[in-house]
């Protein structure tokens, strides 16, 4: 095992990812000559094939899918090791991933960057944009330390907080019937044609599930990839949407064409929250982070 290094191991991982030896020398910023031999060095060390070597691409065998399996884990360990010794020397100095969904980062993080900015001036954020089974996957593989999306999830291994609770708001073409109204109650949207965006979107799942005791009629033919997909399909008069509050301030002024208006309290809303590994040595860096986030929300 001491003639393992971990520089082979990463190579190995960085082929596992890209599929392509010349890729994956990017990624780790060497050549590809070099890339290949060491892999070479690594498979002769184990015995096994590890790589299997076509034109365009390359395939990792049996033996390679097992021993990169566990090579992330030895590799996330090393990192983890040196990340501990930079947090007792400065734990709010140093790069932390932070992962936003994306019907949250564009909208909060125009507000609560300069704080965070300001507040923790040694702490470089390294920020990431993924829908909710990507970011747990990826916290969960040492990819990102933190996420912050709606809750609750899943942790089986994870931590979380409680951040900020965010209220929907009704989006609707400046002509219907809903935009008369001050206020809207949940009974109000019975029978109406409602945007969503498209599987895989928690966004999608929460508006189905405040509108889950009336009969709105979701557009078949339609699904969304965005927030801004969905105002603009509302400010053409497809229909109506469910929408976070935070979506409709500042800079997302509503379109020609589209109203906002609030839903009658108790107003339906989505909680935010902040989840990270259990073993994660940078709590406290996240704590920080995860103050300044609710701070500016409340």
């Amino acid at each position: 095992m001491a003639d393992i290094k971990l520089k082979d191991l990463r190579y190995l991982i960085a082929v596992a990812d890209t599929g392509h030896f010349g890729k994956a020398a990017e990624r780790c910023f060497i050549s590809q000559p070099t890339l290949s031999a060491q892999l070479k060095k690594l498979e002769e060390y184990l015995g096994v094939p590890l790589v299997e070597r076509q034109p365009r691409h390359a395939i990792l065998t049996p033996a390679g899918k097992d021993i990169v399996a566990r090579a992330r884990r030895i590799v996330e360990a090393s990192d983890e090791v040196v990340e501990i010794a930079r947090t007792h020397r400065d734990p709010l100095a140093g790069r932390l991933r932070v992962a936003f969904l994306p019907t949250i980062g564009p909208y909060l993080l125009p507000g609560v960057a300069p704080k965070l900015h300001k507040a923790l001036p040694r702490l470089e954020l390294m920020l990431y944009e993924y829908q909710t089974g990507p970011m747990l996957e990826k916290l969960r593989a040492g990819e990102i330390d933190m996420g912050v999306l709606a809750l609750p999830v899943e942790l089986d291994g994870l931590a979380a907080r409680n951040l900020y609770d965010e209220a929907f708001v009704v989006a609707a073409p400046a002509n219907d019937p809903l935009a008369t109204k001050k206020q809207i109650k949940v009974d109000d949207l019975a029978g109406v044609t409602l945007l969503l965006l498209e599987d895989g979107h928690c966004l999608r799942d929460q508006a189905l599930d405040v509108c889950s005791r009336i009969d709105v009629r979701e557009k078949q033919d339609f699904r969304a990839t965005s927030i801004e997909t969905l105002r603009q399909m509302v400010a053409a008069g497809a229909g109506a949407t469910l929408l976070p509050e935070l979506a409709t301030r500042g800079g997302y002024a509503t379109p020609r064409g589209l109203v906002v208006r609030p839903f009658a309290k108790p107003a339906p809303t989505r909680r935010i929250g902040a989840i990270w590994r259990k073993s994660t040595p940078r709590s406290v860096a996240i704590d920080a982070v995860a103050k300044v986030i609710a701070g500016h929300a409340l």
